[in-house]
């Protein structure tokens, strides 16, 4: 137990305090700090050309500058990113920032950005919706080579077939040490609670991909070891694109409830695909997005999001769904009345709740929680 403490604390240290630690992550590697908007970026190639990649996921910040751009019903996690960018937070340790255009609002972004945020190199990405045909595959690809000869430009370096194919290992083994943790957290829900387990999956975003897996790995390894712990509180599945701030995260805490599983952008929806073994770094990239399935920020035809939700349920043994919505987030708005009506005729507690980061008391969301898990069989 004294091994898992310890590692859990150097991911908490990391994701408590990211400004910080993505500045000492340059200090100490020397290495440049290209940020990602979310989502589905090509972290491979930034990788491949001796950059860091550091997730840009917003923040409490006060929203000043942005609103002469933005409107004020966008996404708080986006505005916020932008924001930062006005203000020059992220110039402090950024080299250069890659986004894709998946909403409105990111393709307002993608062209603001380059009139409101000068000073900060900007790799704009599209991707196709209709994703799964060949020549959307050829598409992207084109695309990855288009991000990989800017970043090249940053880096001052030229990214070889080899590079890329060692920093694809790289990640692929990030993505199935972190599909294994968040299998584990059912073996000790108590240790492994909702804070514990966003701090711990957060921490990747600010550090070394490979560095982190060597440290996730050796903590997968003593939850494997270790005796698994009696839990008698409630189990839930969360959705949404992110579930922040940490005082949210320590109701379901102080309520005994344990997020078992997750479906956010944030955590699970980028590690959960297998990447295919054939093709090139560029084809295997195109089809893990191309695989992409139940991810409201990507064309579902076939609307499978509610039977995923209800699958995992399943698998996980959740008693409900907390719904954290991302105010304004218009992609899961849209999702949502679809996957309750399935949810609701399966049975199964749905708990919404609209959540946006410049929230200033989490008190009213504390009693929301409480009354569901009371509400839980």
């Amino acid at each position: 137990m004294a091994d898992i403490k310890s590692l859990i604390a150097e991911f908490e240290k990391v994701a408590l305090n990211p400004a910080k630690s993505a500045a000492e992550l340059k200090k100490e590697t020397g290495k440049k700090l290209i940020g990602m908007f979310p989502y589905h970026l090509p972290e491979e190639i930034v990788y491949a050309a001796g950059m860091l990649p550091v997730g840009m996921w917003g923040g409490q910040t006060e929203i000043k500058l942005s609103n002469k751009y933005l409107q004020s019903f966008c996404c708080s996690m986006i505005k916020a990113n932008f924001e930062m960018g006005m203000n020059k937070t992220y110039q402090k340790v950024l080299d250069g920032v890659v986004m894709a255009a998946y909403c409105d609002t990111l393709k307002c972004i993608c062209e603001d950005w380059k009139v409101a945020v000068t000073d900060m190199p900007l790799i704009a990405m599209y991707y196709p919706q209709n994703r799964k045909i060949a020549a959307a595959i050829d598409y992207m690809g084109a695309e990855f080579k288009k991000a990989q000869e800017q970043l090249e430009a940053i880096a001052g370096k030229k990214v070889t077939e080899a590079d890329l194919e060692a920093a694809w290992e790289v990640y692929e083994a990030y993505r199935a040490e972190s599909r294994k943790f968040v299998k584990l957290v059912a073996k000790m829900p108590k240790t492994l609670n909702a804070t514990v387990r966003h701090l711990v999956i957060k921490a990747a975003w600010f550090m070394d991909k490979k560095v982190y897996t060597e440290k996730l790995a050796a903590l997968n390894a003593a939850i494997e070891a270790a005796p698994a712990e009696e839990f008698n509180g409630k189990k839930v599945l969360v959705e949404g694109i992110m579930v922040e701030p940490i005082a949210l995260l320590d109701a379901f805490v102080e309520n005994d409830v344990c997020i078992i599983g997750d479906d956010l952008s944030h955590q699970s929806r980028m590690f959960r695909i297998e990447g295919r073994k054939e093709g090139t770094v560029y084809e295997k990239m195109a089809y893990r997005i191309a695989d992409a399935y139940a991810d409201p920020l990507l064309l579902d035809e076939k609307k499978e999001h509610g039977k995923e939700l209800i699958d995992m349920v399943k698998e996980y043994g959740a008693d409900g769904v907390v719904v954290c919505a991302m105010k304004f987030c218009d992609p899961e708005e849209y999702d949502y009345p679809i996957f309750k009506e399935e949810l609701e005729a399966a049975n199964i507690p749905v708990l919404y709740m609209e959540i946006e980061q410049q929230m200033e008391s989490v008190g009213q969301y504390k009693t929301r929680i409480q009354a569901f898990a009371e509400t839980l069989a």
